[in-house]
């Protein structure tokens, strides 16, 4: 009974703490590999999303334009006409839109 005993212990084998550590080193070389790619691709979709809420808002001035028959003279004009949110002002990445005289939508950066 005793032998069996010694041979099931042996045949049941757990992780060293070397392989342990091995996977460790693993993983943290992946993140480490992995997060610079993150970053960067995030400052890209705050950068595509401005892109397209100026896109959104140019689509709202058009609307103003053929309800109201002019052209808003500010952000603000549009937001108290209902045409954009209270916290639709400035892009994702922080900065803002400006209305010209002709309608245009551009993106400026805030100081």
């Amino acid at each position: 009974m005793k032998k069996t005993i010694v041979k099931i212990i042996q045949n049941n084998r757990a992780f060293t703490l070397i392989e342990m550590v091995i996977v460790l080193l693993v993983i943290s070389i992946l993140l480490v590999v992995s997060l610079p790619n993150i970053s960067k691709q995030s400052s890209e979709i705050n950068s595509k999303g401005c892109q397209a809420f100026q896109q959104m808002v140019q689509a709202q001035v058009e609307s103003y334009r053929m309800s109201m028959k002019s052209v808003p003279e500010s952000m603000e004009e549009l937001q108290n006409s209902g045409y954009l949110r209270e916290d639709e002002l400035t892009c994702p990445d922080g900065r803002g839109l400006e209305i010209d005289s002709n309608g245009n939508v551009t993106i400026v950066e805030i100081s």
